[in-house]
């Protein structure tokens, strides 16, 4: 089912506010988001130590109260115990989805997104689900 989700996922949301985005070369949240944004994705940058910033073609926002519009999906490169944190910023926001990132997983608050009609993707590279389309 996971690997279903992520592909249609990656066909269908286009505009993605990216949590935890970075610049620093050879982190996952540079290489990422720098791969999907060559192939085509919107790449809104989330980090409150990189707000102001140009990143990816769009101005970096502290966080997800702060982004110019709404996005297709919400993907984190943040770790796993701090994703009760955008519990109720993601539901503020009602984004189609939330991607976890490879390694992140928090199954409470995914069911809750779940439940509010959010759907979640745990524990997974979107580059390499991107490649392998």
């Amino acid at each position: 089912m996971s690997y279903e989700l992520a592909r249609e996922l990656l066909k269908t949301c286009h505009t993605l506010a990216v949590v935890g985005a970075h610049v620093e070369p050879g982190r996952a949240a540079t290489y990422v988001p720098d791969y999907l944004e060559g192939h085509g994705y919107r790449i809104l940058p989330v980090n409150p130590f990189l707000s102001g910033q140009e990143m990816f073609g769009h101005t970096c926002v502290a966080t997800l109260d702060d982004l110019p519009e709404k996005p297709d999906m919400v993907v984190f490169f943040r770790r796993s115990q701090a994703i009760p944190d955008y519990l109720e910023p993601i539901l503020r926001l009602m984004p189609s989805a939330c991607w976890l990132q490879l390694g992140i997983i928090h199954e409470p608050v995914a069911r809750q997104w779940r439940e509010a009609g959010i759907r979640v993707i745990q524990n997974r590279c979107a580059l390499v689900d991107h490649q392998s389309l």
